[in-house]
């Protein structure tokens, strides 16, 4: 199967520090299993973009609905933030967050089918 998916994903659900995120990561079955809520055997594109919205919940530590380069350190380095904060204000919105990890999504997907396995 294949399993490719944006290292956030990996990160968050492992709750562990992340060093690099410009590259799709393999997960192992146990996460896929996390992030696939209906038990299809596969992620689709809601249970993917659901997850990431919790995750930006999660990430946003003092609740201002952005997230500043030390609350997104876990799981973007320096690099990632710049690429992810396309208006350049220092902070990453919601959307500019979304953004990113489902432009990764649609890149893991290779068929285009919507859904990672």
């Amino acid at each position: 199967m294949r399993r490719g998916v944006l290292l956030a994903a990996f990160a968050l659900s492992q709750a562990v520090p992340a060093a690099a995120q410009d590259q799709p990561r393999t997960m192992h079955q146990g996460q896929m299993d996390r992030l696939d809520r209906d038990g299809d055997g596969a992620v689709s594109r809601s249970e993917y973009q659901a997850f990431m919205m919790t995750a930006f919940a999660k990430l946003d530590g003092n609740k201002d609905g952005r997230l500043s380069s030390d609350e997104a350190a876990q799981v973007l380095n320096p690099q990632g933030f710049s690429a992810t904060d396309v208006n350049g204000d220092g902070k990453i919105s919601q959307t500019e967050f979304l953004n990113r990890v489902m432009d990764d999504f649609d890149r893991a997907d290779r068929d285009g089918d919507g859904r990672l396995r």
